[in-house]
Formats: C-alpha cells, structure tokens, sequence
C-alpha cells in the first residue's frame, strides 16, 4: 500500500454520474489519477472563474458560469464570505 498526504494538493472534483465524485489530479504528462471520495468532511478551495453559486426554488448549487450555461442578465451579485 502506498500512503502519501494530500494536504496542499491541487486536482479536479469530476462528477462520474448518479452519486459518485472523484478527485482527480493529472501529473506533467497529461497522464492523471482518480481517487474515490471516502473523507467525510474535507475542506475544499474553489479555483475556477466558471464557477458560480446559485439559489433558487431548486435549493443552493454550483454550477458553470452564466454565459457558460446561456443564461442572459442573470443579475449577479457580487458578494465575499
């Protein structure tokens, strides 16, 4: 069994379909690896201009970018947490 940590490590979240995430994170060859999501409470930094928080009568998400997602003035609130 290999161990290493994974504090400070940078990858992608991708959806697999139904319930199941990996991270994954690609290594200078374009080559990458996909770990299962088995932590249960992992803090995670958000490094992506297409993402954006939405809430609506469909609860609170993230999702692409308005104009990713072709959605016109979409009244954008700019706020910091």
């Amino acid at each position: 069994m290999k161990i290493e940590s994974a504090d400070g490590r940078e990858g992608y979240l991708i959806w697999c379909g139904g319930d199941r995430y990996v991270f994954r994170i690609y290594d200078l060859w374009h080559d990458f690896v996909d770990y299962d999501l088995r932590h249960s409470d992992m803090r995670i930094k958000i490094i992506d201009s297409d993402a954006f928080f939405y809430t609506d009568d469909k609860g609170d998400y993230v999702d692409h970018a308005p104009v990713t997602l072709g959605i016109k003035d979409p009244g954008i609130k700019h706020e910091n947490l």
